[in-house]
């Protein structure tokens, strides 16, 4: 007998020996009664009564289970609408915020720019290094302003599903992404890409985002290696970006896709890290998930899966 043979046996057994038991009782009472026997009728009537009363307690238990369940369901959804009203807020209070530092954030690297610029003759090195050293912060807050918004997007806009050719989608990407490269030597290799259902704009944001990191995590090789490509499943395909770049350690492998964290110094490799949260949440949204592989000093593997059926989504 199964687990859940067993589980179901032990719940329903309280009940079903006196049912059996009085099935047995009328079975033999008419099979008496085609040869000139029967029981006492008083004998008989209390075993019916036993039945009826039994299954009107069955009926009673299973009424307040349901009452339970439905309650239990109607708490769970205001709970959950509850949570993604704090969700919109949350979201609403970072694209607020985000907009408004930007303001302060272009009076500091302004000023500085005319102090650096008017007073240059007046500053003496250290002067001008604190003031470059104030421009670069700024510059680095304002791109995780940008990278905080785009997170926020990734969340809050509205998808529109179509096919989506790969190959073409990862060919622009690459294309834009060319004056980063200036004159290094980054070889693009595009594998069979089977078509995707999904946004384009947000899935152009998830590949441009993995592509870029390929190129920034590069940069310590002679010749830079980017392969993308993806295995054809039933319900799915698994597509995925590699690179022969400066790789991580599997054992920080739970931070990869963590928000604001990064596996690289600042000193190596620039960076808020954001861009990785945004590609988990974008395939999120597109009922599909994420996760890599790598190597310390000899590359990293991002991969993603997405439905490759609209009825999946």
């Amino acid at each position: 007998m199964s687990v859940i043979t067993t589980s179901i046996w032990k719940r329903k057994r309280t009940w079903f020996a006196p049912i059996f038991l009085a099935a047995i009782l009328i079975f033999i009472q008419l099979f008496y009664k085609r040869f000139g026997v029967s029981f006492s009728e008083g004998y008989f009537q209390l075993v019916m009564i036993m039945f009826i009363v039994i299954i009107i307690a069955f009926l009673g238990e299973r009424i307040e289970k349901v009452r339970i369940l439905n309650e239990l369901n109607e708490n769970l959804k205001k709970e959950s609408e509850k949570l993604e009203d704090a969700n919109k807020e949350l979201e609403a209070f970072a694209y607020s915020v985000s907009h408004d530092l930007r303001v302060p954030l272009r009076a500091i690297d302004g000023f500085s720019r005319i102090i650096m610029e008017d007073y240059e003759e007046q500053l003496d090195d250290e002067g001008k290094r604190l003031l470059n050293i104030i421009r670069d912060n700024t510059k680095k807050m304002g791109q995780l302003i940008d990278d905080i918004l785009l997170l926020s997007r990734a969340s809050r806009q509205e998808m529109k599903m179509s096919q989506i050719d790969m190959e073409s989608l990862v060919l622009n990407i690459f294309e834009e992404l060319k004056p980063s490269i200036g004159d290094r030597d980054v070889q693009l290799e595009i594998k069979s890409l089977p078509t995707a259902i999904g946004d384009r704009t947000l899935l152009y944001q998830v590949f441009s985002n993995l592509i870029s990191n390929s190129i920034k995590f590069t940069r310590i090789k002679d010749k830079a290696v980017i392969e993308v490509g993806a295995e054809k499943g039933k319900d799915e395909n698994i597509y995925y970006v590699k690179d022969n770049g400066a790789g991580f350690n599997m054992k920080y492998i739970n931070k990869l896709f963590g928000l604001f964290q990064r596996l690289h110094g600042t000193d190596e490799f620039e960076g808020t890290g954001v861009g990785l949260s945004i590609v988990q949440r974008i395939v999120r949204r597109h009922g599909g998930s994420v996760w890599g592989e790598g190597k310390v000093d000899e590359g990293a593997t991002i991969y993603l899966s997405l439905p490759n059926k609209m009825e999946e989504l």
